[in-house]
């Protein structure tokens, strides 16, 4: 039986199908309603010929688009395993967010870009045109964040549209304080201003929502996971286990685990029960339900077993 390996059942993904149709649903409403509000803005903007708002109508278009690509990923990401796809859609909800978090980013810089140019060359705005039209997106974008706030708070995908709706709450309150200041003193540099300080807010998130997806992408390890610990684990608590080698555990999705290993165990061990106390033990300690692990009966011998080995003996 030397060989035997141990893949945990797939039973996750049915519970990622239903969460990802409830995900796929708040972002269908979310782009719905800011998509409607963008064109709203537009007109607005058009109407009372105000460059402020045909910019913000611009930034709330990069937004609907964000909202679209995330819903669309999670509607695709729903979709069962098939024969090419075994591990299922899952990681294109991290990919939208990877996406969407340098799309924050970019909307950031071309921000900035257009406020210090603002400051040095002030833009004439229809400050009551901005009042009412930031007004009612302000309305907007608060009912849109807290629908979104209210929705799976571990979904990368919900997080980066909550980001993207967040920017647009913040740039909606920032340009009814502008409408207020410059209708009643006229001082122009406050919309630059706090044009920059929101996206000084926004830019630290987003850059935590790259980094995690990066992280994803490069099939690192979870960060909650210590393999020393889960190493010391199984040698301690399966008696039949000797060592623990060729650990190496990766993210499909945002909350979906994966890990194989290399289990030398004793002669006289039952493989079938080696399996099955260490699938129970991953599952309960570290909430690990996908494993495949390599029984091993003669003594390791690569490369990865004699440096581990080396290590204890120096420890």
């Amino acid at each position: 039986m030397a060989g035997a390996q141990y893949t945990a059942p797939m039973s996750d993904h049915h519970h990622a199908h239903d969460h990802g149709v409830g995900s796929g649903r708040l972002l269908g409403t979310a782009l719905a309603l800011t998509g409607t509000f963008m064109l709203v803005e537009f007109a607005g903007g058009i109407f009372a010929r105000s460059l402020a708002l045909l910019a913000d109508a611009g930034h709330m278009l990069t937004d609907t688009a964000a909202l679209a690509l995330a819903w669309a990923a999670t509607r695709i990401a729903a979709r069962p395993a098939d024969r090419r796809r075994s591990f299922g859609y899952q990681r294109l909800r991290v990919l939208a967010t990877f996406v969407n978090g340098c799309a924050l980013l970019f909307i950031v810089a071309w921000i900035a870009i257009e406020a210090v140019q603002r400051l040095l060359n002030p833009v004439p705005v229809n400050a009551t045109a901005i009042l009412w039209v930031g007004g009612l997106g302000l309305a907007v974008n608060v009912g849109v964040f807290a629908m979104l706030r209210g929705g799976d708070s571990h979904d990368m995908n919900i997080a980066a549209a909550t980001l993207h709706v967040f920017g647009d709450l913040l740039g909606s309150a920032a340009a009814v304080l502008a409408g207020i200041v410059i209708l009643f003193t006229g001082w122009l540099p406050i919309d630059p201003l706090l044009s920059l300080l929101v996206g000084a807010l926004i830019v630290r998130s987003a850059l935590v929502l790259v980094r995690r997806s990066a992280h994803i992408l490069m099939e690192g390890a979870p960060d909650w996971l210590d393999v020393g610990e889960l190493r010391n684990t199984l040698e301690q608590r399966i008696p039949a286990i000797r060592e623990v080698h060729h650990v190496h555990a990766w993210l499909v999705g945002p909350n979906e685990t994966l890990l194989t290993m290399h289990a030398s165990v004793t002669a006289a061990a039952d493989h079938a029960v080696v399996l099955k106390d260490a699938k129970v033990l991953l599952a309960e300690r570290f909430g690990i339900t996908h494993a495949t692990i390599q029984i091993e009966v003669e003594e390791c011998v690569d490369e990865d077993c004699v440096e581990v080995k080396q290590m204890a003996e120096s420890g």
